[in-house]
């Protein structure tokens, strides 16, 4: 399986854990990845505030770079997959309006037909790669963790968008975990809910307030860990976990990448999952797979 790698901001800044897992995980799935070096930021959803025809610009310019090449996108980031899904639902629904972007693109001499399809991870996982196949390459299965699924905001919506043909795209991350071995808090009600990060900027209160709700709502139903197919949401409830209201009075609870959960599966060493570079310590984590194995 091949794909036009599109990795995203954080993961090569904020969460370069994420782009390192990412890699290693591709490489034991077998997948190819040709990462798109010249693409740009998507700009999640702020620059089309300002000016959305730029936004479409910016993003149908990565279109075109991965149908050059006939090849669909891979996203590592909820962010980037929900804005990039409703960029390409706009253009490819307006001819006209994609014919007004493509004046832009011809500029590097580029134009995008309408052909590309954006695939987070997560849904590649179970609609190409098939979780019968995901289940034969489990080496050491994550027993005895409970975790609990966060999807955030971007991946699960605007539906028409996200999930265009109905295929129950919001129940993935539950089948991914369990295929992996763990068990997952199906019961966890933020699982689709704001993380707080928006708000970090603008309202710090608000959003340390959000993402303790979403930590706290996490820990009564027994989780170990969450995760989280979204490396913005990661920025905030494992890096900003230690200001949130209540974290100096609860149990720390880690936060594990998508790749990262799937790459311990896989028999990946931590180390090179890059699960010591998180603010949340995970050696308790890692340690009760170890006790569990």
């Amino acid at each position: 399986m091949k794909y036009a790698f599109y990795p995203g901001c954080v993961a090569q800044g904020g969460a370069p854990e994420l782009y390192q897992s990412m890699r290693a995980v591709g490489e034991r799935l077998g997948f190819e990845l040709e990462e798109l070096t010249e693409a740009a930021c998507t700009g999640a959803g702020v620059i089309s505030e300002r000016d959305p025809l730029a936004a479409d610009v910016v993003n149908t310019r990565t279109f075109a770079m991965a149908e050059r090449l006939g090849l669909p996108i891979l996203t590592i980031c909820s962010t980037c997959t929900g804005v990039m899904s409703q960029v390409n639902r706009r253009v490819t629904q307006d001819s006209a309006y994609l014919a007004r972007v493509n004046e832009f693109l011809a500029e590097e001499n580029l134009s995008y037909r309408g052909t590309t399809q954006i695939k987070h991870l997560l849904w590649i996982l179970v609609e190409d790669l098939g979780l019968d196949r995901l289940k034969e390459m489990i080496v050491r299965p994550l027993t005895g963790l409970r975790l609990a699924p966060f999807y955030g905001c971007y991946i699960v919506r605007p539906s028409a968008a996200v999930d265009p043909l109905r295929q129950g795209r919001m129940g993935y991350l539950e089948q991914v975990i369990r295929v992996l071995g763990a068990e997952p808090a199906e019961e966890y009600h933020g699982k689709d809910k704001c993380c707080g990060f928006p708000l970090l900027e603008t309202n710090r209160t608000s959003s340390l307030a959000l993402t303790g709700k979403r930590l706290d709502e996490a820990r009564a139903v027994g989780a170990d860990a969450l995760v989280t197919p979204c490396p913005l949401c990661h920025l905030n409830l494992d890096g900003q976990q230690p200001e949130t209201p209540r974290a100096a009075t609860e149990r720390p609870l880690p936060v594990l990448h998508l790749p990262q959960a799937v790459g311990l599966a896989l028999g990946i060493a931590p180390e090179r999952l890059g699960l010591q570079k998180h603010i949340v310590d995970t050696r308790q984590l890692v340690g009760k797979l170890a006790v569990a194995g």
